[in-house]
């Protein structure tokens, strides 16, 4: 079965059912206690939690989607055969089981076990569970216990964990959890340890996770407790490509349909075998997927937050296609846009590539320089220590995030990612240093501006507030301040952006600020916590050059900003409002100047 048929009857078998399908959310989540999308939930955490009703939204408690998601917590483990930056995850949801005909953990069961065994065929006996055990203040899941039996489940087919396996959620801090129950697949005694083992062995990868069912019913507080939900929740997921992979039997997804013709691909330009290059190949192929769909959904390459994380994937696969002796990933994007743009129609060629190449030829240029620095500096340091500063003088001087380096040091000094922990402990806290200058230098300017900052120079602070809006109103959401340069003639304003601007686009932006001018808004100054800024969804993306408790301006109901200040009292002090010249200032920067007219 390839991969766009399964999709395809995951869909229908649940809307067949009376489940509305839902499309996938953006990669970056709307709650901003959380960097990425990394679970199918996550877009319905409000209706979970019954906050707000999922009847009047979808007509319907029952609910079911193919989400995009990302993760890189194991992204050190990208080449193995089940780890990947980005995935689908096929999921189901019942809200509110004890309201109307919502189902819970028995409905839940039926419905796994229908969609595997007589939709897709996998047979019966190869499939084991596992089932919540009990611990701390969460009692052992009897209930669900019970409904495997009935389903013809012997107990030793049937496994019991903690709160480490079996046990979900939630996705941040605090929030709706549960416990759950997973479907595992025995691949069969060669892919087994020479133990007698089960699922979630640690041993081998003979059992493979393919669905895993929460029976959401828990609430975490902020002190660690769990206090039972208003509702019961169902909330499933299963990793796509681990199941694409089992039905196609392949070892991993990457010799599945959904890499293949990737893969063969690097085979023609590295002039190199899969077979014997394998993590090469598979972390090129990764990445470069990981990066495209992280680019369709607005992210820009920074050195902060969801921009790191894309910086950091396509400057790994840059280095893993160096290895292999290719000149350029752009034949690679090209491939997967091709292959996911049906399913994912956000995936524009023209941007992606240019973002792509751009940080591309960006890192090209300073990874010579950066990995010479290494071997220059790396020899003579001796102790976690000092290798801990240096790699931290080679960051701030090349942009080498601490991973990359480590990748590097690995290979001068075998066994360098034994003592990662210590010196990432050290690079951290030269980092920590560096930030503490900054924000003690923050302590001598407002924003930007000088103390005895002249009332033109506040005239055009106060109009890059209202250039920052109306950019975001134009352009999305992705639009970002990326710093600003004040004097007394003019404002310098770098916003993330990929593109130059059309001439339309410059006079829109100009119209909306002008606008904004006309109607005399009033500036109003108040103090807040970073929570009450998240929540209340204020911009601020300069988070860690400001202390705890933050000053807040906003501009009538069109603009709040994080700001030191200072600003005018009412919009019509400024003028008129005009853009002299838009450039590039870097790879996905752009640059705005501009000036007031009385």
């Amino acid at each position: 079965m390839d991969s766009k048929e399964l999709r395809e009857k995951f869909i229908c078998f649940f809307k067949e059912r009376g489940h509305r399908i839902i499309p996938s959310s953006s990669l970056i989540p709307d709650d901003e206690t959380v960097l990425l999308t990394t679970a199918g939930m996550q877009q319905f955490v409000l209706y979970l939690m019954g906050q707000k009703d999922v009847i009047e939204e979808f007509g319907t408690r029952h609910l079911a989607s193919v989400q995009k998601c990302f993760r890189t917590p194991d992204i050190e483990e990208i080449g193995d055969d089940t780890h990947h930056t980005f995935f689908e995850m096929l999921g189901n949801w019942s809200i509110g089981e004890d309201k109307e005909k919502g189902y819970f953990k028995k409905g839940a069961i039926e419905l796994a076990m229908d969609f595997f065994i007589k939709e897709i065929g996998l047979p019966k006996e190869r499939i084991y569970v596992t089932v919540f055990k009990g611990e701390g203040s969460v009692p052992r899941d009897e209930e669900a216990i019970s409904i495997w039996k009935e389903h013809g489940f012997p107990e030793e087919r049937i496994g019991e964990f903690g709160m480490e396996d079996n046990f979900w959620g939630p996705t941040a801090d605090t929030g709706p959890c549960g416990p759950c129950s997973e479907i595992h697949y025995d691949r069969g005694e060669s892919y087994g340890c020479e133990e007698t083992c089960g699922p979630n062995c640690e041993k081998c990868n003979r059992f493979v996770e393919l669905w895993n069912l929460v029976f959401m019913e828990y609430n975490k507080n902020e002190d660690g407790s769990y206090k039972k939900l208003s509702q019961k929740n169902i909330d499933t997921g299963i990793g796509f490509e681990r199941l694409v992979s089992l039905l196609q039997e392949e070892d991993s997804a990457y010799e599945t349909d959904l890499f293949a013709p990737v893969i063969k691909k690097i085979e023609e330009l590295s002039g190199k075998k899969y077979e014997e290059n394998k993590k090469e190949f598979r972390v090129v192929a990764d990445h470069v997927r990981g990066s495209i769909f992280l680019i369709a959904d607005g992210v820009l390459p920074s050195n902060k937050g969801v921009g790191y994380v894309l910086r950091r994937v396509i400057r790994r696969a840059v280095r893993y296609k160096k290895e292999l002796g290719m000149k350029s990933l752009r034949d690679i994007v090209n491939v997967f846009i091709n292959e996911y743009g049906d399913i994912y129609p956000e995936l524009k060629e023209e941007d992606v590539l240019q973002v792509v190449e751009e940080e591309e030829k960006k890192f090209i240029e300073t990874l010579q320089a950066g990995v010479a620095e290494l071997h220059k500096k790396m020899p003579k340091a001796s102790n976690p220590k000092e290798i801990g500063k240096k790699l931290f003088l080679i960051y701030q001087s090349y942009g080498f995030p601490f991973e990359l380096s480590m990748e590097e040091l690995e290979k001068m000094m075998p066994g360098a990612y034994n003592n990662a922990e210590e010196i990432k402990k050290f690079f951290n806290d030269e980092l920590c240093r560096h930030q503490e200058i900054s924000r003690k230098g923050m302590k001598e300017k407002f924003g930007g501006l000088s103390r005895n900052a002249e009332n033109e120079e506040i005239k055009l602070h106060t109009a890059t507030h209202l250039l920052h809006q109306a950019l975001r109103e134009v352009l999305g959401d992705h639009v970002k301040q990326m710093g600003s340069d004040i004097n007394k003639e003019r404002l310098r304003f770098d916003f993330s952006h990929p593109e130059s601007l059309s001439k339309e686009e410059i006079e829109k932006v100009e119209m909306i600020v002008n606008e904004k001018i006309k109607k005399d808004l009033p500036v109003e100054k108040k103090e807040m916590s970073f929570k009450e800024i998240q929540r209340e969804k204020i911009l601020a993306f300069f988070e860690d050059e400001y202390p705890e408790r933050v000053t807040v301006y906003s501009i009538g109901d069109f603009s709040a900003e994080v700001c030191g200040g200072p600003h005018v009292k009412r919009t019509s002090e400024l003028g008129r409002f005009v853009i002299k010249k838009e450039e590039s200032s870097s790879a996905g920067v752009r640059r705005i100047k501009a000036i007031l007219q009385p």
